[in-house]
């Protein structure tokens, strides 16, 4: 274990999940403040990336700090910012309809982009997320459009949002029932897709070998790390069980399965110090 612990230890950009993986709910585990704490103090860059994209960075930048890890906004990607820049690269102009929360929508009308109300027939675009403010309204308006035609983007794959009282549907759930309606299955971004290496290389400037992510599912976070040269840790603090990941093919295993991020914080405080106890 001590070799894999080094190995993570001695990566210079660290990319963390949020809800399940460094918190749950309003529930901060503890030791993972204390890591993030011991990663800034030693010089390293931290990145929180969460597939979650409810919620606008400058809301994450809130939550964040009120929970108690003093995050900087260019510390925060959201794979609501990645599928902004996508359009904004690949469909200039267009006119979407979005199916996702007023977080959202205000995201993407910051970035100047053009959003349709459900009663329109047509759309250039159609991107749906995970949106807590889900109608049959909302819902049907996105399949009709998908069905005229437009282009089908979703946020992020994921099924489920861990909460602290279980899980509830996300993104990926609310996308199957469009699919299972238009037939139409989406272009997906977010963890593990959607050039989110390339994001995060323009945002620090490490590459992918340089890189280690930390995170709870499988099926996002760790694939994210396993496709795209990364190395990724699952931490055993929210969807994902070891039982899973020792099932999982040999190509899609994480590279360290971890229960919390304590034996983390013992082996870089041996390695890089305490910053406690330097005072910082």
């Amino acid at each position: 274990m001590t070799q894999q612990l080094d190995r993570i230890c001695r990566k210079q950009c660290f990319i963390f999940d949020m809800d399940g993986t460094i918190y749950l709910g309003e529930n901060v585990f503890p030791a993972a403040m204390t890591f993030i704490r011991q990663l800034r103090a030693a010089g390293k860059r931290v990145i929180f990336y969460t597939n979650n994209a409810s919620r606008s960075p400058a809301r994450y930048v809130e939550r964040l700090a009120r929970l108690g890890f003093a995050p900087t906004p260019d510390e925060i990607l959201t794979a609501g910012e990645v599928t902004v820049d996508h359009l904004l690269a690949h469909h200039p102009g267009a006119s979407v309809y979005l199916m996702g929360t007023p977080d959202l929508e205000q995201q993407f009308r910051a970035a100047g982009i053009r959003l349709l109300s459900p009663d329109e027939k047509y759309a250039d675009v159609v991107v749906t997320s995970f949106d807590t403010t889900l109608t049959y309204e909302k819902l049907d308006a996105a399949c009709r459009m998908i069905r005229n035609g437009a282009t089908y983007y979703s946020t992020h794959p994921d099924f489920n949002c861990p909460t602290e009282d279980g899980f509830i549907p996300d993104s990926g759930a609310i996308a199957a029932a469009v699919t299972a309606s238009t037939g139409v299955t989406p272009t997906y971004f977010g963890k593990p897709y959607g050039g989110a290496i390339a994001a995060l290389h323009h945002r620090t400037g490490y590459v992918a070998e340089e890189m280690c992510m930390f995170g709870d599912r499988l099926y996002t976070d760790i694939a994210f790390g396993k496709r795209g040269g990364v190395l990724a840790v699952l931490m055993l603090t929210g969807e994902s069980t070891r039982e899973m990941a020792m099932a999982t093919a040999p190509e899609d295993a994480p590279d360290v399965i971890l229960p919390d991020f304590e034996p983390l914080c013992e082996r870089f405080a041996a390695l890089y110090g305490d910053p406690d106890k330097k005072g910082l």
